[in-house]
């Protein structure tokens, strides 16, 4: 199984690839607005990485609602599940982007921002947040 992870926005998607080693790693961003670029972009990644799932970010607001963010993120997920035939799975993604940002400085987020890799972290960590539930660690026993 391979999976592709997304953060939706509408100037930048971040994406991020894992498998069931259950290691996300980021992907370069789709900077595009235009929805044929997007699903373009997004389609070469699916059939190059073999892609079998998509785990898409909700935005979901701080008290559990959905909101026009995470309403736009729904129509988003439709239109891609629809042309590409493959399942999506949504996971909860309030406050990955300020994750994905911390500890750095306001000039360094001005930058990678724009070059969509804090998109593509903040992808990174919904899928990881999604392979950790489907394929969670297990320690090693230790001796008595």
């Amino acid at each position: 199984m391979r999976f592709l992870g997304i953060d939706y926005g509408t100037k930048r998607i971040g994406l991020a690839a894992g498998d069931s080693i259950a290691i996300a790693t980021p992907l370069p961003a789709v900077l595009t607005e235009n929805a044929d670029k997007q699903d373009e972009a997004i389609g070469k990644v699916l059939r190059e990485r073999g892609i079998t799932e998509i785990i898409v970010g909700l935005p979901l607001n701080m008290d559990g609602s959905h909101g026009p963010a995470a309403q736009a993120v729904e129509a988003f997920a439709e239109r891609i599940g629809r042309k590409f035939g493959l399942p999506i799975v949504f996971i909860d993604e309030r406050l990955t982007s300020s994750v994905a940002e911390l500890g750095m400085s306001q000039k360094e987020l001005r930058a990678l921002r724009a070059s969509g890799v804090i998109d593509s972290r903040a992808a990174a960590l919904i899928l990881q947040d999604y392979l950790d539930q489907r394929f969670p660690p297990t320690l090693p026993e230790l001796p008595e």
